[in-house]
């Protein structure tokens, strides 16, 4: 009764039309955000069916021989609507481990979404890969800010925000990324880490083209001159720090605490969530304390974000689960 089939354009509108009704899907799972970049990737998204009624996908990329949830994707899983039950889960999630296992693909890779972009719970992966004897092969943190609780900021964000204040800075929301990436963010990014970004500056100006309401650029001007700026995704329940970056007078300027308070007070403050992401370096093994700090005068803590190595063959340890 369940049979799964490998992605193709046929299935654009379906997927699509799935994913803006998943409990747990974003924008990101939509085609033309995770096809944008289609030719890094061996996609192997796949859709899951039971009796011709579409119930989950499950965005999929193959590397040397393994299956990952897709690594073009900043979190992913098995995406399925809000009112699939416990027991339908079991089966298909079982089904998929037995479909990749028949087809010789001993791991499955599996980046698992942060709760906070969740429409409704959302705990049957995190449990059944337990069962199945998954590895927590990472665990990352993210900073989060419960827009709803009362936060207190601290004095040292107040201060910068009061600083940015009598410098006469200027916030400005705007389409235009030109300025941002090639003033700011490219050169930023280059001098201090020494890497570009993720997004060539032609891949998010054709993202934000197709998804102008999900993607926003703010920007700082002082005199008439960016001096610091910052790309949010926005999802239904989450304002998402994407890219932030500043010139060398961020401090004396107060540049960034003048745009992230006037963000999390007034601009975005009906968002529930405001995920700063992480603060990590060599591969989540340490922490950066500074930009740790700073995110927690905002009122951030951390939450924890799941990465899990599956044996695919290990599917039948969900078989006498229910008793």
């Amino acid at each position: 009764m369940f049979s799964i089939k490998t992605y193709n354009d046929s299935y654009k509108v379906d997927w699509n039309n799935f994913v803006e009704i998943s409990k747990n899907s974003t924008f990101l799972f939509k085609r033309e955000f995770m096809d944008y970049h289609a030719e890094k990737f061996d996609d192997f998204s796949l859709l899951i069916f039971y009796n011709s009624e579409l119930i989950a996908l499950f965005p999929c990329n193959f590397r040397d021989g393994e299956a990952y949830s897709h690594e073009g994707l900043s979190y992913g899983g098995v995406l399925v609507k809000g009112d699939i039950k416990f027991l339908k889960y079991i089966e298909l999630f079982t089904h998929l481990l037995k479909y990749f296992d028949k087809n010789s693909i001993k791991k499955l890779y599996i980046k698992q979404i942060p709760s906070i972009y969740n429409s409704y719970f959302n705990g049957e992966l995190d449990y059944l890969s337990y069962v199945a004897g998954a590895k927590i092969y990472r665990r990352d943190i993210i900073s989060v800010i419960d827009m709803k609780s009362k936060n207190k900021i601290s004095k040292d964000r107040i201060q910068g925000y009061k600083r940015g204040k009598k410098n006469k800075l200027e916030i400005k929301e705007t389409n235009d990324l030109d300025d941002f990436w090639n003033s700011i963010l490219i050169p930023t990014l280059s001098n201090r880490h020494d890497v570009n970004p993720v997004h060539s500056l032609e891949d998010i100006k054709n993202l934000k083209r197709n998804f102008k309401n999900n993607i926003k650029q703010f920007n700082i001007y002082h005199e008439g001159q960016i001096v610091a700026g910052t790309t949010i995704f926005l999802t239904k329940n989450v304002a998402h720090v994407q890219y932030i970056g500043s010139n060398s007078e961020k401090n004396s300027l107060g540049s960034l605490d003048f745009l992230f308070y006037n963000l999390i007070t007034d601009h975005l403050s009906n968002y529930k969530y405001f995920d700063f992401g992480n603060s990590h370096e060599q591969n989540g093994m340490k922490i950066n304390n500074g930009l740790n700090y700073w995110k927690e005068g905002y009122g951030a803590r951390s939450l924890t974000h799941d990465f899990y190595e599956i044996t695919t063959s290990n599917f039948y340890k969900l078989n006498n689960l229910i008793i």
